[in-house]
């Protein structure tokens, strides 16, 4: 493999073109055209990493032979070589050929060397950059199948397993075996549940915003009833008050994922030995944002926990409950939509988190 650096020089001076090579030709593989037309026809067979063009050539110019190399090829770094003060070329070569940098005639050879060096540089860095962003656009491609797979080849059987347990307890009178099926229906609960925490990571953290018009009564009224049949909230006061008078524009699946994660995490961190247990949820909206206020009254946040709540995978409390995502979630969404959330919490007392999003029109 010739790992050297290739250089294509253009110049209807012949002389130029035999130093040119004669000086450079160990330090990198040279290609030598005598015009325009010839360099073209090079640069089409030729992988080439940078070009260098007199800008003074019969028939067309440096920055002509760049403006139409770049048509076909905009990859190799340029190079204009000037002999002579003409500001009106130059503006030219930087608008129409996108040239890297000028180079006066005569030229030095430890100049003209540095410089070829610089412009491969750029060239390998821009080409490394490229095949990333392709395996990127591959992992995109990836994860979305992935995501499908989650909410349609896992949950399908696993619902078909939950409903094959009920007709199943339906018609049992072993309390043993009864037991049994309810161990099945809590593993397939928290299996399911972990699935759909998997979907809204995706969607919170993976997925470009999806800018709707957003009704906030709806979505929480929706909300609720997702609520109330997965969790146990009867012993809970919940308080909503919803104030929106102007249209709020902002990315409805991310809305819904901090509400989920901000409900899910006050619910499974309430107290269950003393007095009322109460969730209140209030949302302002304005014409330039909204604000997003979810108060408790649960078993709070130690001080020493409130700078790592919102990293991956941490829990602020040893209760044997969550997976350490939802509120990550929260502030990967809400940053995502230009917003912030800001956590107030007293152990033993409660917590309140805010939520401010600016509308997205």
């Amino acid at each position: 493999m010739n790992d050297k650096i290739h250089v294509l020089y253009i110049d209807d001076e012949d002389n130029n073109l035999k130093s040119f090579r004669a000086t450079l030709r160990k330090d990198f593989k040279i290609f030598t055209a005598i015009d325009a037309e010839e360099g073209l026809k090079i640069a089409k067979e030729e992988e080439v990493h940078v070009v260098i063009a007199d800008q003074r050539m019969p028939g067309m110019t440096g920055t002509e032979f760049f403006e139409e190399l770049v048509k076909f090829n905009p990859d190799p770094i340029r190079i204009l070589l000037t002999g002579y003060s003409d500001i009106a070329s130059v503006i030219d070569a930087i608008n129409k050929g996108e040239v890297y940098r000028f180079i006066d005639k005569p030229w030095n050879i430890e100049q003209i060397k540095n410089s070829i060096k610089n412009a491969a540089d750029i060239y390998f860095m821009r080409r490394e950059l490229k095949d990333k962003n392709l395996k990127l656009k591959k992992l995109h491609s990836e994860m979305n199948q992935f995501v499908y797979s989650l909410s349609h080849e896992l949950r399908g059987p696993l619902m078909s397993i939950s409903g094959v347990s009920k007709l199943a307890k339906m018609e049992l009178k072993d309390p043993d075996a009864l037991e049994y099926f309810d161990m099945i229906d809590s593993a397939t609960d928290k299996l399911d549940d972990f699935i759909f925490k998997m979907l809204d990571f995706y969607r919170s953290t993976k997925i470009d915003n999806k800018i709707a018009k957003i009704n906030f009564k709806e979505i929480v009224n929706q909300q609720l009833v997702a609520y109330n049949e997965k969790f146990n909230i009867e012993h809970i006061r919940i308080d909503i008050h919803i104030n929106q008078e102007h249209s709020f524009y902002s990315d409805d699946s991310k809305i819904r994922v901090i509400l989920n994660n901000l409900f899910s995490n006050s619910v499974q961190f309430q107290k269950g030995d003393q007095g009322e247990n109460k969730i209140s949820l209030n949302i302002d909206v304005s014409e330039a944002s909204a604000v997003i206020t979810l108060i408790d009254n649960g078993i709070g946040i130690e001080e020493k926990h409130h700078p790592d709540v919102f990293n991956l995978f941490s829990r602020a409390t040893q209760k044997n409950v969550g997976t350490g995502l939802g509120l990550y979630m929260v502030k990967e969404a809400v940053e995502q939509m230009g917003g912030k959330i800001d956590l107030e919490s007293v152990f033993g007392e409660g917590t309140t988190f805010k939520v401010t999003l600016p509308s997205m029109k």
